[in-house]
């Protein structure tokens, strides 16, 4: 276990921002995404059916709603308390997955999966960016997410190599984790003014939009848009590899995907330190959903890949330009801002799948889906550029 006070402020700085990232890559990364890789072996021995597995992925989103609407009055000051039990509770739903074979067990534990995720995710912003006040530490914090599924894809391909069963790897990823969590334990406890005699690097930085409630309500609808937006493509990105590859497990394309979300992070939030929030959000948005678009035009390796590269690289971008603005916003609302948005988010993201299976219903093609998730995260970037000109021409 590390403790950060005996450190030069800098160096302090880098391990809170670490032990934020581990949240996240524990709460998000393994308690949220690791069921993606594991789903196929499970309905391969029959531990589920494609509808109860569906169900499963439905709760999972349902939680994560509720566990933002849960957090909607949660303070600074309670983020430390919420980020341990959070990382607890996600240790404890890996672990009953090692054990549990009846499918309504599962579909109520990945519910509370989806609980500990939004709750990882706010408690984990709410501690480093408010309640430490680092938040030049974003970036490292949010790549904790595509970190945390590269990671938990990469042993779960492992235990598949070694043909163990899908019981043996949620041991794995439960281990894996909770090792993960001892490390930073001891950093999670810092005092708020840890960071008293750190001066960060001061870079140019592209003024802020106007600090009003109309302005936080439309970043809110922004973010909603974005979350319908992304999670058809990671949703449905392995099934439409089903056919193209040979030789190659797709987890490790899930795992592409994550490990394109870490650098992506630090690209986004230089790109917002060089050329301000919407700028930066705007391009975000609308690489999204070139990538978005890609498989539509076909379902081959190159296609998916190039599919998988660009939204793993833009998805968690959107939360690192996002977030931080929320924080920004804060003052000028009577809800827990950063709430709000995971909560618009996660009724993009259950949205999202709804939507899809219905076009898929009456068109028999994912192509539907995915030109309306292009559309919503076309208009998401609309609504950041259009106000961009607004406040230019004011």
């Amino acid at each position: 276990m590390i403790s950060a006070l005996r450190y030069r402020p800098e160096t302090r700085a880098f391990l809170l921002s670490v032990a934020a990232c581990i949240v996240l890559v524990i709460g998000m990364g393994y308690g949220r995404f690791a069921f993606t890789g594991v789903l196929p072996l499970m309905l391969h021995e029959n531990i589920l059916s494609l509808t109860e597995g569906n169900l499963a992925a439905s709760a999972n989103y349902a939680g994560y709603l509720a566990g933002a609407l849960m957090l909607a009055k949660a303070k600074p000051g309670d983020a430390r308390v919420l980020c341990m039990g959070s990382v607890v509770s996600t240790l404890v739903c890996l672990a009953l997955l090692v054990w549990l074979q009846s499918p309504t067990g599962i579909i109520l534990v990945r519910g509370g999966a989806g609980i500990c995720s939004a709750v990882s995710l706010i408690s984990a912003s709410l501690w480093l960016l408010q309640h430490m006040k680092h938040a030049n530490g974003a970036p490292l914090m949010y790549a904790g997410v595509g970190l945390g599924i590269f990671v938990s894809a990469e042993f779960i391909a492992l235990g598949k190599s070694l043909n163990l069963s899908s019981q043996a790897i949620w041991i794995i990823c439960t281990v894996s984790a909770g090792v993960l969590y001892t490390i930073v334990f001891r950093l999670l406890s810092s005092p708020p003014e840890t960071l008293i005699d750190y001066r960060p690097p001061s870079r140019p930085l592209a003024q802020g939009g106007p600090q009003t409630a109309a302005a936080a309500m439309r970043l809110i609808a922004v973010y909603g848009l974005a979350g319908f937006g992304y999670i058809i493509t990671a949703t449905y990105l392995p099934l439409f590899l089903s056919g193209s590859l040979s030789g190659i497990d797709p987890v490790h394309v899930w795992a592409v995907f994550g490990l394109a979300a870490v650098p992506s992070c630090f690209f986004w939030h230089r790109m917002v330190l060089r050329y301000g929030h919407r700028r930066s959000f705007t391009i975000n948005l609308f690489v999204q959903a070139a990538g978005v678009i890609l498989p539509a035009f076909s379902h081959d390796l190159m296609f998916c890949l190039a599919s998988a590269l660009m939204v793993g690289f833009t998805f968690m971008g959107t939360v690192t330009i996002a977030l931080p603005e929320a924080r920004r916003l804060a003052d000028v609302v009577r809800f827990n801002m950063i709430a709000a948005m995971t909560a618009a988010y996660g009724i993009g993201q259950i949205a999202g799948p709804l939507v899809a299976g219905m076009l898929y219903t009456w068109s028999h093609s994912f192509n539907p889906s995915l030109m309306a998730a292009t559309f919503a995260l076309c208009l998401a970037g609309v609504m950041v550029c259009v106000d961009l000109k607004t406040r230019e021409t004011s």
